[in-house]
């Protein structure tokens, strides 16, 4: 007997969970409960006679039957797209797409970037959700990832975006206390403002602890919004993206030379995801304002002001 071909339903439930990455948010995404998905995915698996989706670290991931599965399922959405468009072409950079992506990225980078894209493509959405970390090993629920440095990244398509320069920077005020540093040594009597060392996932970040020894924590953070703050408050001098610190004219840039790091930044993209015009879109769009914005995320246009 011919076994029953997959229900098209249940390839859209599947297609809601690889990109969320959660039966939850699937659910909530398509207005049903969390148990109805997992239904839809039992029947499916059942017509298909193996796995679709097994559990990873970071939420559920793919099988290779799944990865078939959901190129069917977006077959299928795009032609309820098209009918829904009814005379008119359905215009494909829609939906939602999902990104992670570092504090300062997500903050002067990626909404100009949406707001370019979304005048052209008004069905488009984008959830950004901020994280500076290593490339996931599995990408289930997130379309990009924009990550900082070279780490490995398993089954991505890289996509490389651009540099970024990060330097040290104290207040004006800090400096009429405590005298401004004039060389290495003297940097690293003054305490740090950085990452926690810690919980810093990205080895290339540490750069601070390696080019200035001896130097000590004074305030430490997950957030590079916070080193900026903390920076400007004066609790110590701070190792920070130029792109943020200099917005600020009461920072001063250190040892501008001496003491730097320049590093780049990709975006790391599931082969699936990849697939997406949506997903391919935002990526240029970024790619496009990184370029626009290279002066700033090099630490060139201040230093031409000085």
């Amino acid at each position: 007997m011919t076994p029953a071909p997959p229900s098209p339903d249940h390839l859209l439930v599947l297609l809601a969970v690889a990109r969320t990455g959660r039966f939850t948010a699937a659910a909530d995404e398509l207005g049903v409960n969390h148990t109805t998905v997992a239904r839809n995915i039992q029947a499916l698996e059942r017509a298909l006679g193996d796995r679709v989706l097994v559990r990873g670290a970071d939420g559920w991931v793919l099988t290779a039957l799944g990865e078939r599965a959901t190129r069917a399922a977006e077959a299928v959405a795009a032609a309820v797209d098209r009918l829904s468009a009814g005379d008119g072409a359905a215009d494909p950079v829609a939906g939602v797409v999902r990104m992670t992506a570092t504090d300062a990225f997500s903050a002067y980078v990626v909404p100009p970037a949406v707001v370019e894209l979304r005048a052209a493509h008004p069905d488009l959405a984008v959830e950004v959700i901020t994280v500076t970390r290593r490339p996931m090993q599995h990408r289930s629920g997130v379309d990009v990832e924009v990550v900082v440095g070279d780490a490995p990244a398993p089954r991505a398509k890289v996509v490389p975006l651009g540099e970024f320069e990060l330097g040290m920077y104290a207040s004006r005020e800090y400096l009429a206390r405590h005298g401004e540093p004039a060389s290495v040594e003297d940097l690293a009597r003054h305490g740090l403002v950085h990452f926690i060392d810690s919980m810093l996932q990205v080895d290339d970040l540490d750069t601070p602890r390696r080019l200035v020894p001896g130097i000590r924590d004074a305030m430490t953070s997950t957030n590079v919004f916070v080193h900026v703050e903390a920076t400007r408050a004066g609790a110590g001098i701070g190792f920070v993206p130029c792109l943020a610190a200099d917005r600020h004219p009461d920072l001063v840039r250190l040892l501008p030379d001496v003491v730097r790091d320049r590093l780049p930044y990709r975006a790391l993209v599931h082969p699936e995801s990849w697939r997406r015009p949506a997903v391919a879109a935002v990526v240029d769009a970024l790619e496009r304002q990184v370029e626009l914005q290279r002066d700033r995320l090099l630490g060139l246009t201040a230093r031409r002001r000085l």
